[in-house]
């Protein structure tokens, strides 16, 4: 067994499990309150915090699974409604980031009235092109975690407007834009370099923008299925990501 395939069994067996046995245990506790509780506000948040980094550090094991399997060449082809993708990539991305909006949308019955609570707080989506209707051929669990390592940027660090937007005809793009502050053009240059910390423009001192591992691995992804990544920014005007993926 190569040093990658042990890496890749110590990712899946031995990581994923203990932090699914958190998740689980967490979640009951915060769900089943008049059987464990009650509880206080501290106690609460402190509950929601470590069920938050557990989903993150979920998140982050299976990017980094997506991505050494991508780099074998292994792809579970399949057919993708992307809107329907989309929206729950939303929600779990909101769980994360925004847990009050998640909680909102948590009952919504369909997309419409999903998309009714999202627009209330700065969050739309935008189908159009022949993906609006049709399915896309790919791999969805890379596609996944492509939206969500994106999505999760904008909402955490993008300002009060994000925007996802899906279009095309025969090949797939997937933008995904914010009203943030931006990010500098000498940032801009290393984005996607592995732990490269990135600063939004006009918070630069107050709030870093992560180690750019989650971009880093996205690039990887995209480029293993034959596509594209690209950034454009302007400090003070937002920051818009977009995808260009050919079909499977």
């Amino acid at each position: 067994m190569s040093h990658k395939d042990t890496l890749i069994d110590l990712l899946i067996h031995d990581l994923t499990g203990p932090i699914s046995v958190v998740l689980t245990s967490t979640n009951n506790l915060l769900k089943k309150e008049a059987k464990y509780g009650p509880y206080n506000d501290y106690q609460k948040e402190a509950l929601s915090r470590v069920l938050r980094n557990a989903r993150k550090a979920k998140v982050l094991i299976e990017e980094m699974v997506e991505v050494l399997k991508s780099e074998e060449g292994a792809f579970r082809k399949g057919q993708i409604s992307v809107g329907t993708l989309v929206y729950e990539v939303l929600r779990d991305a909101l769980e994360m980031t925004r847990p009050d909006v998640a909680e909102l949308i948590a009952g919504a019955e369909g997309e419409g009235e999903l998309a009714k609570i999202l627009n209330q707080h700065g969050i739309f989506v935008e189908l159009s092109g022949k993906y609006a209707w049709s399915l896309f051929c790919h791999d969805e669990r890379k596609m996944r975690q492509i939206i969500l390592n994106l999505a999760t940027n904008a909402l955490k660090y993008g300002g009060d407007r994000v925007v996802l937007s899906v279009s095309g005809e025969d090949e797939l793009f997937l933008s995904i834009e914010d009203n943030g502050a931006g990010i500098s053009e000498k940032e801009q240059e290393g984005a996607f370099g592995r732990f490269r910390e990135l600063h939004s423009g006009k918070d630069k001192g107050a709030q870093p923008g992560g180690f750019g591992f989650g971009l880093s691995c996205v690039k990887k992804l995209v480029e293993a299925m034959k596509g594209t990544i690209t950034l454009s920014s302007l400090e003070g005007a937002g920051t818009c990501f977009t995808v260009r993926i050919p079909p499977l």
